[in-house]
């Protein structure tokens, strides 16, 4: 509660400053502190630095693997042997190229939307970015802001901050001068100013938030299942890989480089190394894309997150309507004076230094009367749905005024609720405006108010909002409208957006939760939900298995905004909405939430796709070996032809098939959808290659003969592969016809011009071992085809 004295000057415009209000720092003690590195630096959220992009591109596992063989091959082996390192190479520069691309585009996007606190400088109240506050500044505060350093609350108006976030005290705390303020919490009602007393990593909210809030790729079904994949890859490669060398290097005594050679082609191709790369290539580019249309990635599973989602949960007020609105009428009621009742909504506008949507309306409509003096008064919060003061007015006579819900500042069954039922069926935002006979301490002050006006205001729709609810519905996606205004007004506003289903007041709710998502499954649209039911229902409805997306742009959204698995702000809500949002819509389009859902769908969906090609290859790898040490025969292949096959089947379609439009809704279980078509496919291949190699070591004897059994070995195998890509590739647009065709076309020309001949060490000899290996490869394409519709039908995804 705010107590003002009669004569204060209650001016809040800035530049000028306050009356007996703190001045905050001079311009040397700025410089002073600035001097002793006492300033805010914490690191950004969306960001990485260039470094930390280069380690974790350059230094991993299977990089210091095959960097190794690599070296080994440079020394031992002909130019074409270790051309497999120049590729991974190429794929780490892209890797790095496309992340400081994606690095650039959000901390671009960050500086537009990253929140700047008013900060008293010599007596003038700035903007600031929250980079530059130092130690003792004061900083002003008020509804929606979030509370950026610690401090100590130097003044305080009605102030109320919110902790929840921090401490996980649910209900708002008020706060006076004296008291500690923590950063991470957030301004619910009134205003004031506190003087910084920790800023950077000591604050508290750095200290939590530091490693947790950082630019990252994991955290993400897609990256946890491909870790996971890679795993079992290591597991047995390492047998497979010591077998290999033993074979070849002991038991075989041939040449000694030719035998290390085919060791590391045996090794080489078990490694998926190229899905790491695709997989933050992909992410990457949907940053990049997304930020064209202004949309913000504060955390970049939340791309694949959205995608994932099954319901929404809408915020009516600055998600499906714009966030200004327009008074419409003023109904005086039990023959008020509506002269009079203008000077008391004028009154009240002026009270509030940080007016909502709702009172800029109303001081807009109607202008402050100059000889009332406000001495008392209670900010709006959104927990008790109404605000009030305590007015001197000009005749010397008080009086005490609350304007809010009908519904709440009423009791049932008052006359003047059927008039506002009556606008609310239209969609219409109603205020009532009453005179109360109780002081604002009083908690009983809504009893006994006296009724004196009907204040109707109009909001307007957003234009796109009702496409895209159109979106959602056709892709399966439940939208729940949580709106704190009044159920039957949020209803006629869902329905002239389309949106069907039933409406529910939110203070009938049953408190079990249980119960509660039951009813929440069985409606569309509700309404009186106060902030900490906002954050009940999310979690009741994440209780019954669903994925939820919340989006919402006011104060009384940050709870459920944090707790959602998608959190979604527009980019002109408050402070602290923004700052919990995994995605801020800059340009307050909610039309962009189908691109980010776009975007989600084609990184998990053509990751899935491109898993499968690299996953083929790994498996019918470590068989192929398994079948060479069993058998005590050289290795098939060298290094070159496995490139060759690796960047026709795999490498340059799965760059193409990673980036392009993808609709298809994402599926649970990565990894099992994965590896059902992955084993069985490699396996087939593996034993399919194995056969063609046996019989054509029979066929071929003399001198010559491995490299004609290894070139018809090659033929098979780059055969089946190509039948995998071509079943990865469906449905066929013409483009993926195209590349296709592009790849069996590059794999001829390497067979008849001599020049790539004798580079990739291919020639077919004869014409009786080719044609069984294209009839080999053509009967395992038609068990591929078979074994992957009984893999659909006996292991469904």
């Amino acid at each position: 509660m705010t107590h003002i004295d009669a004569g204060a000057e209650l001016d809040p415009v800035h530049p000028v400053p306050m009356p007996g209000r703190a001045r905050g720092l001079t311009a040397a003690e700025v410089a002073e502190r600035v001097a002793r590195g006492q300033v805010n630096d914490v690191p950004v959220r969306s960001s990485r630095s260039l470094r930390e992009i280069v380690r974790a591109n350059v230094f991993t596992r299977f990089n210091a693997i095959i960097g190794l063989l690599w070296l080994v091959m440079l020394f031992v082996a002909p130019f074409q042997d270790s051309l497999f390192g120049y590729v991974i190479i190429a794929n780490t520069g892209i890797g790095i190229i496309q992340e400081w691309r994606a690095k650039k585009t959000l901390d671009s996007l960050a500086v537009i939307g990253e929140a700047r606190p008013t900060v008293r400088r010599d007596g003038v109240a700035t903007a600031l970015s929250t980079s530059e506050i130092v130690l003792g500044d004061v900083i002003e505060i008020g509804p929606g802001d979030k509370i950026v350093v610690d401090g100590t609350c130097a003044e305080a108006e009605g102030l109320e901050i919110d902790e929840s976030l921090l401490t996980g005290e649910a209900d708002p705390v008020v706060k006076h001068a004296g008291d500690e303020v923590m950063s991470g919490s957030f301004v619910v009602a009134g205003g004031g100013a506190f003087t910084a007393t920790k800023v950077g990593r000591e604050a508290y909210a750095a200290q939590l938030a530091e490693e947790a809030s950082r630019f990252t790729l994991v955290h993400s079904e897609l990256r946890s299942g491909i870790s996971t994949i890679l795993k079992y890859v290591t597991w047995m490669m390492i047998p497979t890989a010591l077998g290999l060398v033993v074979s070849q290097l002991v038991v075989k005594q041939n040449d000694f480089k030719e035998s290390i050679a085919r060791t590391v082609g045996g090794i080489v191709p078990m490694v998926p190394e190229g899905l790491v790369l695709l997989t933050s290539v992909a992410f990457a580019i949907g940053v990049i894309r997304l930020g064209r249309k202004q949309c913000l990635v504060q955390e970049l599973p939340a791309i694949e997150g959205l995608a994932r989602v099954d319901t929404v949960c809408l915020d009516k007020t600055g998600t499906l309507t714009e966030g200004g609105m327009d008074v419409t009428e003023l109904r005086p009621l039990g023959g008020s004076d509506e002269t009079y009742v203008r000077k008391v909504l004028g009154a009240l506008g002026e009270s509030d230094p940080r007016p909502n949507a709702s009172l800029q309306a109303i001081v807009a409509a109607y202008p402050d009367s100059d000889d009332w003096r406000c001495t008392e008064s209670l900010p709006f919060s959104s927990a008790r749905k109404y605000s009030g003061a305590t007015f001197s007015e000009g005749d010397g006579e008080s009086s005490t005024w609350l304007l809010g819900a009908p519904d709440v500042l009423l009791s049932p069954g008052d006359p003047a609720l059927a008039e506002t039922d009556r606008l609310n069926e239209q969609g219409l935002r109603v205020l009532l405006l009453v005179r109360a006979s109780r002081d604002l301490e009083d908690p009983r002050v809504t009893e006994d108010v006296r009724p004196t006006a009907l204040v109707v205001l109009e909001q307007r729709l957003r234009p796109d909002a009702a496409d895209t609810l159109r979106y959602f519905e056709r892709q399966d996606v439940h939208a729940k409208v949580i709106s704190g205004d009044n159920a039957v007004a949020v209803g006629a506003v869902a329905a002239k957006l389309g949106l069907d289903g039933g409406t529910v007041d939110a203070r009938r709710l049953p408190e079990d939760r249980e119960k509660m998502a039951e009813a929440i499954d069985g409606a569309t649209v509700f309404g009186r939900v106060t902030p900490r039911q906002k954050r009940e229902m999310v979690g009741a409805l994440q209780s019954r298995g669903h994925t939820v997306a919340m989006t919402g742009d006011g104060v009384n959204d940050v709870l459920a905004l944090k707790d959602a698995d998608i959190g979604v702000s527009m980019g002109s809500g408050s402070e602290a909405t923004r700052a919990v949002a995994q995605i801020v819509l800059l340009d307050n389009s909610f039309a962009t939430l189908p691109s980010v859902v776009a975007e989600g769908r084609r990184v998990i969906g053509n990751i899935t796709r491109v898993a499968t090609l690299f996953l083929v290859k790994t498996v019918y790898s470590v068989l192929l070996a398994v079948l060479v040490v069993c058998w005590q025969v050289e290795y098939p292949f060298l290094p070159r032809h496995l490139t060759l096959l690796s960047t026709l089947t795999i490498g340059v379609p799965a760059f193409f098939l990673a980036l392009a439009p993808n609709k298809e809704r994402a599926r649970p279980h990565f990894v099992r959808r994965v590896m059902r078509y992955s084993i069985p496919g490699g396996v087939l291949a593996g034993v399919a290659t194995f056969v063609t190699y046996l019989m054509a070591r029979h066929y071929y004897t003399g001198e010559g003969a491995l490299d004609a059994e290894t070139s018809v070995a090659t033929l098979t195998l780059f055969l089946i592969s190509m039948w995998v890509l071509a079943i990865i590739a469906r449905p066929y647009t013409w483009w993926r016809v195209c590349l296709v065709a592009a790849m069996g076309g590059a794999f001829v020309l390497v067979l008849v011009v001599p020049a790539l001949q004798h580079f990739f060490a291919l020639k077919l000899v004869g014409s009786v071992m080719p044609w069984f290996a294209v009839g080999v490869a053509a009967v395992a394409a038609v068990v591929l085809e078979l074994l992957w519709k009984w893999v659909d039908r006996r292991f469904p995804a």
